[in-house]
């Protein structure tokens, strides 16, 4: 008989979708209308990219779904690759997950926190205290990356708590962004003075500080436009990962997914129609790299008062982010620790709250040391090719199931199956193969950082027997 404590269904419907809204809404929705008007010229063509990046994530969400609740367990995108195509590939997965993507992800938003919280302190948190150097890298340590830290080690503080807990916060931070992204969105509807007249016009004539020429107008600017768009939607899976600890996962995943897409992309498509009935296309398009398209904006209506707003919304939504990858990624280490593919103490749970508190310190500890060495963003960069290779793979699974297991339960069965799932594969391989060709290097770095993992899976298979 097992007596040790385990994971509670904990998460209601609310705290479910919650943590995948906070994790989509990060700065993307502040920082990409310049970009993408430059990309593809006019006001229609944005929104209609919103728009198609918006359905092509909730086919994504859609097939992830059904998945989620044919094994509602914890580890999400783990389980169902393990379960799919063996040990090694669901290994690879949460080596990937834990060693660099969502851990690197989670040290440039902690060091987001301290941008976004200094401009909203004018300034106070400039300064170095003092520097280290390890390996030719300059580390400097002030008042900036002892903010990330403590992000970093608050939030860890408080999904040590019950699950119960974790979701009510996430639940909270969510409402506070939804409620900035609103504000900004209104305030240009309401309180500026703009004109409908804007969205017959064209951007192609602005600036466009930084972006490349052959990645404005035609096929090649809608796909520069998508790639912008569906960053701004990452993060639409990560409530799978927290499968087994949502209440009624046949009836609650599925809306979760759903509600959260819906939720997001009709804030999406809101503040961005705000920016154009404000702004021009060709002031959008000449916004400086120093400014953003929505302190622009707010400055219409609020004046100086714009750059304190802006910044509470990019810290807002910074936090937020930052607390739904600490609370759902950590659950990617337990479940490779439970199956004896990491290491054992990471399985533990505790007999208190119910969460699985090693695993979060360990990727607490490991996001730390990626904020203080500096190397988040070529991390993530080079692991991007392979993290949407996973997220094919994993889609690709649902046609796995369906012919290896077509009589278990499935109490979602993915809307529009095969065509949805297929398109998703599709526009997939499509981005995969624009990676590889667009940036090989980083594309190639990205798969030897996951085969790098491979060692360990060996050291780890061979030292403990698969658990049944």
């Amino acid at each position: 008989m097992n007596d040790r404590p385990a994971l509670v269904r904990g998460l209601g419907l609310t705290a479910a979708a919650s943590v995948n809204i906070a994790n989509m809404i990060g700065t993307g929705v502040f920082l990409k209308a310049r970009v993408m008007t430059c990309n593809v010229g006019d006001p229609g063509m944005v929104l209609l990219v919103w728009v198609a990046a918006g359905l092509l994530a909730m086919a994504g969400a859609l097939t992830y779904a059904e998945l989620a609740t044919m094994m509602p367990r914890t580890g999400g995108a783990y389980v169902f690759l393990r379960e799919a195509y063996g040990r090694p590939m669901g290994f690879l997965y949460g080596w990937t997950i834990f060693g660099v993507a969502r851990t690197g992800s989670q040290a440039a938003l902690a060091v987001g926190c301290g941008i976004f919280l200094n401009a909203l302190l004018g300034g106070a948190l400039n300064g170095v205290y003092f520097t280290l150097h390890f390996f030719g890298q300059t580390v400097p340590i002030g008042k900036l990356q002892l903010v990330g830290l403590s992000a970093i080690a608050l939030i860890t503080l408080v999904n040590c708590a019950s699950v119960v807990v974790s979701g009510r916060v996430s639940s909270i931070l969510t409402a506070i962004k939804i409620l900035l992204v609103l504000a900004v969105g209104a305030g240009a509807m309401f309180l500026a003075h703009g004109n409908w007249g804007n969205f017959s016009l064209s951007g192609m004539a602005g600036s466009c500080e930084a972006v490349a020429s052959t990645a404005r107008g035609g096929l090649a600017g809608f796909g520069a436009a998508m790639l912008g768009a569906l960053w701004a939607y990452d993060g639409w899976d990560l409530v799978t990962s927290l499968a087994g600890e949502v209440r009624d996962p046949k009836r609650n995943m599925p809306r979760a997914f759903i509600g959260a897409m819906l939720v997001v992309g009709a804030l999406y498509l809101f503040v961005n129609i705000g920016y154009f009935y404000v702004l021009t296309p060709t002031e959008i398009a000449s916004v400086p790299l120093s400014s953003s398209v929505a302190s622009e904006v707010t400055k219409r209506f609020l004046g100086p008062a714009a750059v304190g707003l802006i910044a509470m919304a990019l810290l807002a939504s910074s936090f937020g982010a930052l607390h739904s990858s600490i609370f759902a990624n950590s659950r990617v280490p337990f479940a490779m620790a439970q199956d004896g593919l990491f290491f054992r103490k990471l399985a533990e749970v505790s007999t208190k709250n119910r969460v699985p508190v090693n695993a979060l310190i360990a990727q607490a500890v490991w996001a730390s040391v990626l904020t203080l060495s500096g190397t988040y963003d070529t991390l993530t960069d080079c692991v991007m090719f392979a993290s949407w290779l996973l997220y094919g793979l994993t889609a690709a699974s649902v046609f796995v199931f369906r012919k290896r297991m077509p009589d278990l339960e499935r109490p979602y069965r993915t809307w529009g199956y095969p065509v949805v799932p297929a398109l998703f594969l599709l526009v997939t391989a499509w981005l995969l193969i624009n990676t590889l060709m667009a940036t090989p290097v980083q594309a190639i770095a990205g798969l030897v950082l996951i085969a790098i993992g491979l060692p360990f899976y060996w050291y780890w298979s061979r030292k403990t027997a698969p658990q049944v």
